[in-house]
């Protein structure tokens, strides 16, 4: 799907303001219970060490990522982003959170890929030889593994402890709300 460039630019805008939304309607409407945290926080977990992992091979417009996750789907940030939200909704069990949160998924964050592609598109002359190789958002084998390893420095420069963070708050929300 490709979204009008002005569209794709608000969406872009609405990223974090969206964020704070899906917080303020997760921290309100979930309703959480024992068998549902234990449903929903491996799916959060799987999508935050994705997310984890490929900030760890990620030098933000220095170098286009390939491998790690990279290898295996072209962005793994937002597939990682897609898993925690899932797990929390599904730890929330509240159909209506995982509604809203697959439609500022499909509104705000699609559209943000469609750009950041069309940046690395300019940046990066092979990223076309890349996008044609590996899947958006699916994840399939690489054929040749990329032997890159992950680098720890460039998890601290891309600040994904921010989402370790979040999501930690996220648990002991609804910890709170089973236990407290």
């Amino acid at each position: 799907m490709t979204f009008p460039k002005p569209y794709a630019d608000a969406a872009m805008r609405l990223r974090v303001p969206s964020g704070f939304l899906l917080v303020a309607a997760f921290a309100w409407w979930a309703a959480p219970d024992p068998p549902s945290l234990a449903w929903g926080a491996p799916v959060s977990l799987a999508g935050l060490l994705l997310r984890a992992w490929a900030a760890g091979h990620l030098s933000k417009n220095q170098a286009l990522a390939t491998g790690g996750p990279y290898a295996w789907v072209r962005n793994p940030l937002y597939l990682g982003t897609l898993l925690v939200a899932l797990g929390l909704a599904v730890a929330s069990r509240q159909a209506g959170l995982a509604a809203l949160f697959a439609a500022v998924f499909a509104l705000v964050y699609l559209p943000a890929i469609q750009l950041e592609e069309e940046h690395l598109r300019k940046l990066f002359p092979e990223y076309a030889e890349y996008a044609r190789r590996v899947p958006a958002l699916t994840p399939r084998r690489p054929d040749v593994p990329s032997g890159e390893r992950f680098r720890f420095e460039l998890y601290v420069n891309n600040q994904e402890y921010q989402a370790l963070a979040g999501y930690l708050a996220g648990l002991g929300l609804l910890g709170w709300k089973v236990w407290g």
